[in-house]
């Protein structure tokens, strides 16, 4: 029996590229996707869903990566300056920039669907050669560019929600459309999954365009997700004269830079793929001033949530070794992370089976893509995954301008409809 979908046409299509433009222009990192989440809120009640927003959905002590509060503050005024919808943007106040839509028909399963709203923390190119430069909506935002794809991936699931609404009857069970802030520095799923949302999911989809695949193009999953964790190191020393009363000081610049060595001697695995990298040292005051603070930025990563926690391990020995030796104060901050992860076969198969139909589709890989990178998915598929349920995370060719997280980054916007109508098909035949 052929599924056919009421309402997915040109005007949808027309009306999903032009929220995807919307996001695009005004674009927010995580945390501070005050305007997109009032946007998708609104949207969302208009069309009848049963909503959680805020903290309903965002656990406050699992986020990671939290702008101070007046960040936060300042980009709440900014999302107000440009039109956010009211009624909804006080739920998000202090960065709880989570939704949640549910609709239910019938008995059956509980069917999630992920989408990332958060823009990268960099500027859009404004050379006249951008498409978005050129057909007016190209970033107003400093430092916040829509860079990976995440405002079509919010574009689509709100063509998503509107399909769903207009073919509920078609619907056997609970659907919940899952809008999650700060997936750029793997900060804001914990606290998703943290919130409970997930506890009765059965199946689980997430989405990504591009990657590498062309338009015409998909993966039914994805695979090789490398687990990580991310996190600031802050050594706090004592300040002195250098040329006065050096013995006085302790030198935390020096306690930094020391375990910036040890850190790239950690021994490897044999069990997998491990790597760390320290992307910053910031430290010091003055030519003449022993450095009394210093912080360094640093990742972790492992083919395997265990290998990661080695590395992690390790980095937190080497770190607590270095400041009892330079006699330091340490805090270390959880600003990001992610588990690994594997798609489920029985979902990749239905995926598969799924764009098949869909002619504009040309080619559907049976195997999924090798991510070799990390992707905070990875949480609430572990999550749904652990309470038996099971859980994909698909990969929707298209063309891009651009390699991701680049300023010149764009996509082919004739994908959305595609990902709207491969996201229906599996929610309604479910």
């Amino acid at each position: 029996m052929t599924l056919k979908l009421e309402g997915l046409n040109n005007e949808l299509e027309n009306k999903i590229i032009n929220y995807r433009r919307d996001f695009h222009k005004y674009a927010e990192s995580g945390w501070t996707e005050f305007r997109t989440a009032s946007k998708v809120a609104e949207t969302l009640d208009d069309l009848g869903f049963d909503l959680q927003l805020g903290q309903e959905v965002v656990d406050q002590e699992a986020r990671m990566g939290v702008p101070d509060q007046e960040e936060l503050a300042k980009h709440y005024q900014r999302a107000k300056e440009q039109g956010a919808s009211q009624k909804y943007l006080k739920e998000f106040k202090g960065g709880f920039t989570g939704v949640v839509a549910t609709l239910k028909n019938g008995e059956g399963p509980t069917i999630g669907f992920r989408f990332d709203m958060d823009a990268v923390e960099m500027n859009e190119s404004s050379s006249k050669e951008h498409r978005p430069v050129k057909e007016g909506f190209a970033s107003i935002n400093e430092n916040a560019a829509h860079a990976c794809g995440h405002d079509g991936h919010t574009a689509i699931g709100l063509g998503l929600a509107e399909i769903l609404m207009k073919n509920k009857s078609k619907i056997n069970g609970k659907i919940k459309l899952i809008f999650q802030p700060a997936e750029e520095g793997v900060r804001g799923a914990k606290s998703i999954v943290a919130s409970g949302v997930l506890n009765d999911i059965d199946y689980l989809y997430g989405l990504h365009l591009g990657l590498g695949v062309e338009s015409g193009k998909a993966h039914p999953g994805a695979t090789g997700f490398l687990a990580t964790s991310k996190f600031d190191a802050i050594f706090t020393g004592q300040p002195a004269h250098a040329g006065g009363n050096p013995e006085k000081g302790k030198n935390s610049l020096l306690a930094a830079a020391t375990a910036v060595n040890n850190l790239y001697g950690i021994a490897r695995h044999s069990q997998g793929p491990t790597r760390i990298n320290v992307g910053q040292l910031n430290a010091g005051t003055g030519r003449n001033v022993i450095p009394d603070r210093a912080r360094l930025v640093i990742e972790t990563r492992g083919a395997t949530s265990e290998l990661n926690q080695y590395m992690y391990d390790q980095a937190i020995n080497i770190l607590e070794g270095t400041a009892h030796s330079f006699q330091q104060d340490l805090n270390i901050i959880a600003m990001g992370g992610a588990k690994s992860g594997e798609s489920d076969k029985e979902l990749m198969d239905k995926v598969f089976q799924e764009a098949s139909k869909i002619t504009e589709l040309e080619h559907i890989y049976e195997k999924p893509v090798n991510m070799g990178g990390s992707e905070d998915f990875t949480y609430m598929l572990d999550k749904v995954q652990k309470n038996g349920g099971k859980g994909t995370f698909a990969i929707l060719g298209s063309d891009i301008a651009s390699g991701h997280h680049t300023a010149e980054f764009d996509f082919n916007e004739k994908d959305l409809i595609n990902g709207v109508n491969l996201l229906a098909r599996l929610a309604l035949t479910s």
